[in-house]
């Protein structure tokens, strides 16, 4: 599993916790009570560890290689999924996940981009940058949903939309725009996660939602860390500055409007424990559903168009 600088204090403390343990085993001596202290010490780190990150430091959790995908989330929180494929134009694009699952009992559309774990799944999934055949898929099954009347569940996790020239060939820029002109439209509950990595274009082409959620230590940003330092100080290696600057953070987005609410992540970051961060998220799905659900559609669409406009609004 993949570590960084920050982290180093705590591995060192989780390594000598862990050699006392198999000592005390082997060799038949109580040291309960010293394990106990060092645990309650290895706690206290995290907290501290954790309650000082760096906006570069949160951009780094929500990119780590273990974080939880939408596959994984569907496979921890709904039942019954069928994925659907293509767009009826061009082909299928495996960088976007499409369904439709059940969420306790009742049935949610599911649209989400899908990293890989290793090297050949991120080739296969193009790093969860989707090409213009991707969104128009997801739009494909939202207006199914619609008709259908069944809530829509949006999972971001993208550095940015592919920004080759196949892509732009196809319509890239148009494919992003169609899906946040026409999901404004859209009649039934949408609600929004960012679970990771929320990059540029590539996250707003699935990312208009009556709700906006965003995950402890994800991050949404108009563009990458390293993207912005490039055009601004033309030095990606002002990465750090960047980040700091960008206002990415989940605490600094709900300051500002641009998420309603965010969603725990346990000790260390979803990585860590998968299934109890899939809980959190389950709990609030679908309160947040239900919350939504209960608004007409037509007063449904007129809020969503009046949220989205207040972006930006410092002062009236």
């Amino acid at each position: 599993m993949k570590n960084w600088d920050f982290e180093k204090p705590i591995l060192e403390l989780e390594q000598k916790i862990q050699e006392l343990k198999h000592f005390s085993e082997d060799k038949h001596v109580d040291l309960s009570a010293e394990i106990k202290e060092l645990n309650k010490k290895l706690k206290e780190l995290y907290k501290k560890t954790y309650s000082q990150l760096t906006p570069w430091q949160k951009v780094q959790i929500a990119r780590h290689p273990q974080r939880p995908t939408t596959l994984d989330y569907i496979e921890l929180i709904m039942t019954e999924f069928l994925p659907l494929h293509g767009d009826r134009l061009f082909r299928d694009d495996k960088a976007l996940i499409t369904g439709f699952a059940k969420l306790e009992g009742k049935k949610v559309a599911v649209i989400g981009h899908q990293k890989g774990k290793d090297v050949n799944e991120n080739v296969q999934r193009n790093f969860g940058c989707a090409h213009p055949e991707g969104y128009r898929k997801a739009m494909r099954i939202m207006t199914l949903a619609d008709r259908f009347s069944i809530p829509i569940i949006c999972f971001i996790d993208t550095p940015g939309a592919y920004p080759g020239i196949g892509a732009e060939e196809r319509g890239q820029a148009q494919a992003i725009a169609e899906n946040i002109r026409d999901m404004f439209a859209l009649k039934v509950p949408i609600i929004v996660v960012i679970i990771g990595e929320g990059g540029s274009g590539g996250a707003l082409g699935i990312g208009i939602g009556d709700k906006v959620m965003i995950m402890e230590y994800a991050y949404y940003s108009v563009i990458s860390p390293e993207g912005c330092a490039a055009i601004l100080w033309k030095d990606a290696a002002r990465k750090e500055d960047a980040a700091k600057v960008l206002k990415l953070t989940a605490p600094e987005l709900l300051n500002n409007g641009l998420v309603d609410k965010i969603i725990s992540e346990p000790q260390g970051g979803a990585h860590k424990d998968p299934a109890k961060t899939a809980e959190f998220l389950k709990k609030e799905l679908i309160e947040q559903i239900e919350e939504i659900s209960k608004i007409p559609p037509e007063d449904r669409i007129s809020l969503r168009y009046k949220k989205y406009r207040k972006v930006g609004v410092f002062a009236e």
